[in-house]
């Protein structure tokens, strides 16, 4: 699971520095601006253009890749490399779907806010998650009331 999050950090990662040679957003700036929108949607648009990119190469790599291996410890092995990068796969499919509903909330005006207060998300929390939608506070607020139900 660490692999699968650390993955898409390294993506996300990667999608930054390609923007930071141009612009960072800056709190010194009018929130949700639109130099900053523009920012973040090309930050969006190149995450999930590097996870079309992973997720392509993982399945040459399976294409590629040997059907059975001779010896069992070995077939045992691969099979479980694959489930792990299948289930990463498949935790970055959400994660597009995610990012998609981030792109569509920028053409209507509402990224960057909060859709429980309707509160400013932050440009650090932005920068960190740019798919989140509500603050940290109602981020943290909503996990409690989860955590309450999930003990009940």
């Amino acid at each position: 699971m660490a692999s699968a999050a650390s993955d898409e950090i390294d993506i996300l990662e990667k999608a930054k520095r390609l923007l930071a040679e141009d612009y960072v957003p800056s709190e010194d700036e009018e929130y949700m601006s639109e130099r900053q929108q523009t920012y973040f949607r090309m930050l969006l648009i190149e995450w999930k253009r590097s996870i079309h990119s992973a997720a392509g190469q993982t399945l040459q790599s399976l294409a590629d890749g040997p059907l059975r291996e001779a010896d069992l410890t070995d077939r045992a092995s691969s099979e479980t490399d694959w489930g792990i990068e299948l289930r990463t796969r498949d935790r970055q499919r959400k994660l597009v779907a995610k990012i998609d509903s981030a792109l569509r909330r920028l053409e209507q005006g509402e990224y960057g806010y909060c859709e429980v207060s309707g509160d400013p998300i932050g440009l650090r929390r932005l920068i960190a998650r740019p798919v989140a939608t509500m603050t940290v506070e109602a981020q943290e607020a909503h996990e409690r009331r989860e955590k309450i139900s999930r003990d009940d």
